[in-house]
């Protein structure tokens, strides 16, 4: 049975059952983890051809609200958490923005050298004396990141005394050190993303190097290029997803 007529004009039609496939996935007539209809079947409900209704579930799928399986079928995915890699937004804040529960796990703490890769990005002699903050956030109670943190040990003493499944390390930095942070170099790396970025205080100094692996089941990053932030994208070359949350 026709679900509507779609209309011919300036919209195509693929298009047309795209915004309607969205709506119904919306209002959850279908819910994640429910398999929709055949193509065949969606054809059928809006009265059109087979491409059109494969032109419109490929966007939905580019949009992460589909995931289509040769033999299975399509099935509805959890929509990804969006969030902009170079934003000025603490994690927590951005996911409460998001209308998530943020949650952290400090996985482990501690203090150590400072390779040469990290050195560099801090502006510290190699070797020198750096603190390690290792901590899975998610929203929701599901995982989404890895992330781990290196700071310069000198000028930040105390800093592993705070509890950073609870506290933000950028309220300590800029409440308890006088050290507000800005992102300004940032590199991503997939399929599973790895982001590398190193932040700057007000001044310049570099006070922070972290790399962060995002899982690429939940989450979706974009990079918006305005102003004067730089950027630079790297492909990494990774063999086949596995089953390992980030």
């Amino acid at each position: 049975m026709v679900r509507f007529r779609l209309e011919r004009g300036p919209v195509p039609l693929h298009h047309q059952v795209y915004v309607d496939l969205r709506a119904a996935l919306a209002a959850d007539e279908w819910r994640p983890g429910d398999q929709l209809p055949t193509e065949r079947e969606l054809a059928e409900r809006y009265g059109c051809s087979l491409i059109t209704v494969r032109r419109a579930l490929d966007e939905l799928t580019r949009e992460g609200r589909l995931e289509r399986t040769r033999g299975r079928g399509t099935f509805v995915t959890e929509l990804p958490i969006v969030r902009d890699i170079a934003g000025q937004v603490g994690f927590a804040d951005e996911v409460r923005l998001l209308g998530y529960v943020p949650y952290t796990v400090v996985a482990t703490t501690r203090s150590e050298a400072a390779s040469p890769v990290v050195a560099a990005a801090l502006g510290i002699p190699a070797g020198s004396l750096i603190h390690y903050i290792e901590r899975v956030r998610g929203a929701d109670n599901v995982p989404l990141l890895l992330e781990q943190v290196r700071l310069p040990a000198g000028r930040l003493p105390g800093l592993l005394d705070h509890d950073y499944g609870v506290e933000s390390l950028w309220d300590v930095l800029e409440n308890d050190f006088h050290l507000p942070a800005r992102l300004l170099g940032l590199r991503t790396r997939r399929p599973s993303i790895q982001l590398e970025g190193t932040a700057f205080t007000t001044g310049g100094e570099p006070i922070e190097y972290s790399r962060t692996v995002v899982s690429p089941e939940r989450a979706r990053y974009f990079v918006e290029s305005t102003g004067s932030r730089i950027r630079a994208i790297t492909p990494l070359d990774l063999p086949p997803r596995s089953a390992v949350p980030a």
